[in-house]
């Protein structure tokens, strides 16, 4: 996201503030990561979802330590704008987070979403362990054919994941009347909650 499209615009949200994160029994926690443009966005889309707790924008991928924003934005970290999502396994399977993934970012453009262009915000998954890293690869397999171009996200082992700046948490839920919110983040926010309706945060299990 560039910065110049930081400036507030005085209209009413699109969509209320999301729903307060959840408390993760430590037997239950597990944790997912994945890139796929604006960190913004990914974040905001995930924290809906029923069995997911607090997610954290932040920087993967990368060749040095303790990136900043600036120093991940100029493209030469070779970091990616990631999320990390902590979810209740007994709750929200893998594959389920994986569904969101693809489902709120084009995996077949390289290097860009959207507005947003450069290999921060490329598509990546990374994994943790050996069944994950086939999860994701059966996943892609599964809906490649559901896409009209190649699909070129990448899935590596993840080494570090940075958490990013204090201003870039919960950035949707603080700023949702600022023009990138409204015209990039909210259609994504929107676009998980039309079609997980039944399993959101807060949800009628009936």
């Amino acid at each position: 996201m560039s910065l110049t499209q930081l400036t507030r615009k005085e209209t009413n949200p699109p969509l209320a503030q999301l729903s307060a994160a959840i408390r993760i029994p430590d037997k239950n926690l597990a944790f997912a990561h994945f890139g796929g443009g604006c960190f913004w966005c990914l974040e905001a889309a995930f924290e809906q979802f029923g069995g997911v707790g607090d997610v954290e924008s932040g920087y993967a991928g990368g060749r040095i330590e303790n990136p900043t924003y600036a120093q991940v934005s100029s493209g030469h970290t070779g970091h990616a704008e990631v999320v990390r999502v902590p979810y209740d396994r007994t709750v929200v399977a893998y594959r389920e987070l994986l569904d969101i993934f693809f489902a709120i970012h084009d995996p077949t453009t390289k290097d860009a979403q959207g507005p947003d262009h450069g290999s921060q915000y490329r598509s990546i998954i990374l994994v943790q362990t050996e069944e994950e890293k086939e999860r994701a690869h059966r996943h892609i397999r599964a809906i490649a054919p559901d896409w009209e171009r190649p699909i070129v996200t990448e899935i590596v082992s993840l080494e570090r994941f940075w958490v990013a700046e204090s201003e870039h948490q919960n950035f949707f839920a603080r700023n949702p009347n600022i023009p990138y919110c409204q015209s990039v983040v909210a259609p994504k926010v929107t676009k998980v909650r039309a079609k997980y309706g039944n399993k959101l945060k807060g949800a009628s299990k009936n």
